[in-house]
């Protein structure tokens, strides 16, 4: 076996194409016919094609390492839709953001007009509770569950 045939080992990922699939099978993953039952959902990783195959297993790496602070955040597997994975994954790594600086990290403009940010931290919270998603001195910080 080749180092590309293994390096997926042990990792249960879920995707919906089947040309990913095949590819992933490749790579030694475990396709997991759920997304509920997987490590990784490779739907939601933004890959740029062509990716070389050390670059595919880092991002994929970089995705379990996510999923791995949300285990932490919330004490258990929990899944999110993703813009509400990304602000959770982001204000806890970097203990804290202002509303510009997690938009941008999103990939929005600072000063954009959408909503979809606002409305994910409020749907968090709504879930989660009002102490989930804290706002200490114009930085969001995650709080109590």
């Amino acid at each position: 076996m080749g180092y590309c045939e293994n390096m997926l080992n042990n990792v249960k990922i879920y995707t919906s194409d089947k040309y990913w699939n095949q590819i992933l099978t490749d790579l030694g993953a475990d396709i997991a016919q759920s997304p509920n039952v997987s490590d990784v959902i490779f739907d939601d990783i933004e890959i740029n094609a062509p990716i070389s195959v050390p670059d595919l297993k880092n991002a994929i790496l970089d995705y379990m390492n996510c999923t791995d602070v949300i285990r932490r955040v919330f004490g258990r597997e929990v899944i999110l839709p993703t813009l509400q994975h990304k602000i959770v994954v982001l204000i806890h790594k970097n203990v804290g953001l202002t509303m510009s600086e997690l938009k941008t990290a999103l990939g929005f403009a600072p000063d954009v007009t959408s909503h979809a940010v606002e409305n994910a931290i409020y749907q968090l919270r709504k879930t989660y509770g009002r102490e989930f998603i804290q706002n200490v001195n114009g930085k969001y910080k995650i709080g109590r569950l």
